[in-house]
């Protein structure tokens, strides 16, 4: 694989993302993360994952370059891998632990809610959902992943406002579980995988599954209307104008 390595060590599967400084999520990492999520699904010998960003970025979120140049079957297509990611994240039975090493906003922010727990490295980084003011319309299985642990009320503003919060704030309003020096960062989320391991492996499984089933509805429902109201506002010029505004700045910098 080219984006996401990995590596087991004491029945657990470390997944790195591994693209370009900021790990901009393209097509091609999308279809890695997916396979590297099955294999530890399936594999009997693995009890729980970590998913592992680079220093200063988790994930900067969708590759805006790319995406820009992708014509419309190209588009949806991404969008339906997309969602077939987070969706598998979702799903996940065993423990997954989000180690949060840096920036991670918009589609980052979303990869990292997938998981059990999010923990944070301390630093000037920030995480939350600003799509709105990038002119991607959220879908709605996206907005009750993020009300699952921040509650409704809040999602809603934090949503509409393009709301981007620094670790500190994160962890108080529930977003994160732990904020954490860079250097510790792999060590705190070891420790927080173990504690859910430490349960009778069926039980722990069973109930997560449970307490989820709301969560895989919205998944598992039809995803066209969500992802044709997703392409609609991407193609409209007004979109399409922000998104070259934000391309240009990236290229200038």
């Amino acid at each position: 694989m080219d984006f996401i390595k990995v590596s087991k060590e004491e029945r657990i599967s470390h997944i790195f993302l591994d693209r370009g400084k900021s790990n901009a999520i393209n097509g091609q990492m999308l279809e890695e993360l997916g396979q590297a999520i099955a294999e530890a699904s399936e594999d009997t010998s693995t009890e729980g994952i970590i998913l592992h960003g680079k220093e200063g970025f988790f994930s900067a979120g969708l590759d805006l370059v790319a995406l820009y140049e992708c014509n419309e079957a190209e588009s949806r297509q991404f969008w339906k891998s997309f969602m077939a990611v987070v969706r598998s994240l979702v799903g996940f039975s065993k423990p997954a632990i989000a180690a949060i090493s840096g920036h991670s906003p918009a589609g980052g922010c979303v990869l990292a809610l997938g998981c059990d727990a999010r923990i944070m490295a301390e630093g000037d980084h920030v995480i939350g959902l600003n799509e709105v003011g990038v002119g991607i319309i959220v879908p709605e299985s996206i907005f009750q992943l993020y009300a699952f642990w921040l509650g409704h009320a809040r999602a809603y503003r934090y949503l509409l406002e393009g709301k981007l919060l620094n670790p500190q704030e994160a962890l108080e309003v529930g977003l994160v579980d732990e904020v954490t020096s860079p250097r510790m960062l792999r060590t705190a989320a070891q420790r927080q995988l173990q504690r859910f391991m430490q349960y009778e492996r069926n039980t722990w499984r069973e109930s997560k599954l449970n307490m989820r089933k709301h969560l895989l509805a919205q998944f598992d429902a039809d995803q066209e209307e969500a992802i044709k109201a997703v392409l609609r506002q991407w193609w409209a010029p007004t979109t399409r104008s922000i998104v070259r505004s934000i391309i240009d700045n990236l290229k200038a910098r």
